[in-house]
């Protein structure tokens, strides 16, 4: 097994971080993307992550009553997605509870 560069991710949609430039002050009220690109904003991102985060649980549900019908041929096929479906489950849960910390320091802050 042999682990490559960074140069391996470009296939998979990584785009490293330029910083953006900037070349004029936008106006009051104005609000701005990160380099300007008009790429997915943070909501849709997170409603995109709860999507397979629902697909994975499916699946993992799906070969769950398969292995127990004895439809399932390769036991395994449903050990990998019952594993993945609880990884992508505690990832979730932290990301969620990140976010409620980050949400309750910033109602903590003093104007």
């Amino acid at each position: 097994m042999s682990i490559g560069g960074i140069e391996a991710l470009s296939g998979a949609g990584f785009t490293p971080y330029v910083a953006p430039t900037v070349s004029s002050t936008p106006a009051a009220g104005s609000a701005q993307r990160v380099g300007g690109s008009s790429g997915p904003g943070f909501g849709d991102m997170v409603l995109d992550g709860l999507e397979k985060l629902d697909g994975v649980q499916r699946t993992s549900d799906n070969l769950a009553v398969q292995a127990a019908t004895g439809q399932l041929e390769n036991l395994h096929d449903y050990t990998i997605a019952a594993t993945q479906a609880a990884v992508t489950t505690q990832v979730t849960v932290a990301v969620r509870n990140k976010a409620v910390e980050a949400f309750t320091e910033i109602m903590r802050m003093q104007v």
